[in-house]
C-alpha cells in the first residue's frame, strides 16, 4: 500500500512502510523513549525491545479513503519519566517530521504504552 500526494508537478507515491520507518525514527529520538515494541505480540503478553533496526515494526499506518492519516505507535518508556509528556513529544515530533520530510498532514498520532524499562546510566 502506498500514500499518494498529488503535486504541481505530477504525483508522489510513498510506500506506508516508509511513513513508519521515518515515525519510529522521529518518536525514538525523543526523551524518555527506551525504544518501540512489536504491535503483533501483544496477545501473547510479551514486549520485546526492537532494535534500530525495526523502528518500522511498532508504528501502523491507517489511511482513511483520501482522507486524513492516523498512526498507531506502540513504545517502551523509561522509568521515572512523565507518561504524559513523553506521549505529547512523541505526538508532536512525529507529526513535525512527517510534515517536514514528506509534507503529509497526520490527523492524529495515537501512543500506546507497551511498558516500563529503566534507563541505562
Amino acid at each position: 500500500m502506498t500514500i499518494e500526494m498529488k503535486t504541481n508537478y505530477g504525483n508522489i507515491d510513498v510506500s506506508k512502510e516508509v511513513v513508519a520507518v521515518i515515525a519510529g525514527g522521529a518518536a525514538v529520538d525523543c526523551y524518555g523513549i527506551v525504544g518501540m515494541a512489536s504491535q503483533k505480540q501483544l496477545k501473547d503478553g510479551i514486549t520485546d525491545l526492537l532494535g534500530r533496526e525495526n523502528l518500522g515494526r511498532g508504528v501502523v499506518i491507517r489511511e482513511e479513503e483520501n482522507g486524513p492519516i492516523h498512526i498507531d505507535m506502540y513504545i517502551i518508556v523509561g522509568y521515572g519519566t512523565k507518561i504524559s509528556e513523553v506521549a505529547h513529544n512523541v505526538q508532536s515530533k512525529v507529526k513535525y517530521q512527517l510534515k517536514q520530510m514528506l509534507g503529509l498532514k497526520v490527523e492524529s498520532v495515537n501512543i500506546f504504552i507497551q511498558g516500563v524499562r529503566v534507563l541505562n546510566p
